[in-house]
């Protein structure tokens, strides 16, 4: 056999300068391609013993005392008779800052409006907005007597005198576990969600309410990450320093921006909250410490999206629960989303191939993550 060594000798230079490449490629972005596959690898591969042991509940513990007093805090706004003579369905708890007057006033006139919610759907859902004070003193006063003038208006308030703040989300998850228990405890489900989520209200009722004909026990529903890793570097506002937490993976959880859980998994959440250490910082890691030590284990709902925007789209909406990302648009998308011909976009076996081709062409895309998955496009 006849062998071109030139052409040999061509393919070994050829080779060996990819290789360079890659190397070099490598030794540039190392730091990204170590955090982002690397560490996903190890915390994935040490997500059953994270999970199924309580090694970390028990690393993470503290006295009854402690937990109790790092939550409690002033109520500068409450409404103790918010739930009183009620059957409430949802107590929907709106994660707002004190400055976003307007995100608040969006959803009053959106998803959160009780009339609507009432009249239309035929269920009780009260939306309360959680928040702390102001970081900034000198804004604080002024702040104050503006919360108290909305507040006055529309009865829809609740306030701790915490610093509202990114690493004081933990305070308030407590601040809702802890009202729902002592004010709202016969609700029959409980919701998380950001200021800037806009959450399908219809379509979640709808879904809940085919959940208590089946006994709604034991559910706590959203965008689960599965086997995350702590964020190592200190450049990031999920910084976890291994002082903190020093384990290759948190816990299952949800994602913060939006969840649902039944009333017995809200109150196993609040008893485990007066064991641990609400040091930590990121709101919905602590929700699956909690429900960890609760043997509580999140299920994934694929129209609950992560931290990511959904597509607009007559096909999303038809089911769609949650989009995060929704600042300036949510009377567009609560118009697009709730117009009567939306219900029967996918009727019929032409609408549901549109429909799923529609929902290929916009999920299944790579690198489209943290909104709905590629099987959401098959549901």
């Amino acid at each position: 056999m006849f062998i071109n060594l030139r052409r040999v000798r061509k393919c070994r230079i050829m080779h060996l300068f990819s290789m360079c490449c890659v190397l070099l490629v490598l030794m540039v972005c190392w730091e990204e391609v170590d955090y982002h596959i690397v560490s996903h690898v190890q915390s994935y591969s040490y997500r059953y013993l994270v999970n199924s042991y309580d090694f970390i509940n028990k690393s993470l513990s503290v006295t009854r005392r402690e937990a109790d007093s790092s939550g409690r805090f002033p109520y500068l706004i409450d409404h103790k008779a918010t739930c009183v003579g009620n059957d409430v369905l949802l107590l929907l708890f709106v994660k707002s800052s004190p400055k976003n007057f307007r995100r608040r006033q969006s959803i009053r006139s959106t998803w959160g409006n009780h009339t609507y919610l009432k009249k239309e759907l035929g269920v009780t859902v009260k939306v309360v907005f959680v928040m702390g004070v102001s970081a900034n003193r000198h804004e604080r006063g002024a702040l104050q007597e503006k919360l108290r003038a909305e507040d006055s208006l529309h009865g829809d308030l609740l306030q701790q005198d915490f610093a509202d703040t990114f690493h004081n989300l933990t305070l308030k998850l407590l601040l809702q576990f802890r009202w729902a228990h002592a004010r709202c405890a016969h609700a029959r489900f409980l919701m998380s969600a950001d200021d800037d989520v806009f959450v399908h209200v219809p379509n979640l009722v709808h879904y809940l309410q085919g959940l208590v004909q089946q006994g709604a026990v034991d559910v706590w529903v959203g965008h689960v990450h599965r086997g995350a890793p702590p964020v190592r570097r200190k450049s990031s506002k999920y910084y976890m320093p291994v002082q903190t937490y020093r384990w290759s993976s948190y816990p299952d959880y949800t994602a913060g921006a939006g969840y649902v859980v039944s009333r017995d998994v809200a109150e196993k959440i609040y008893q485990a909250s007066l064991s641990l250490n609400a040091l930590l910082h990121i709101d919905d890691v602590f929700m699956g410490m909690c429900a960890n030590v609760a043997r509580v284990s999140p299920q994934e709902h694929v129209y609950f999206s992560g931290e990511g925007k959904a597509p607009y789209h007559p096909c999303i909406y038809e089911k769609m629960i949650t989009s995060h990302g929704h600042e300036d648009d949510v009377a567009y998308l609560w118009r697009e989303a709730t117009a009567p011909e939306v219900s029967n976009v996918s009727s019929g076996l032409v609408g549901k191939m549109y429909c799923t081709t529609v929902k290929i062409l916009l999920l299944c895309r790579p690198f489209f993550i943290n909104s709905y998955s590629c099987k959401a496009a098959f549901s």
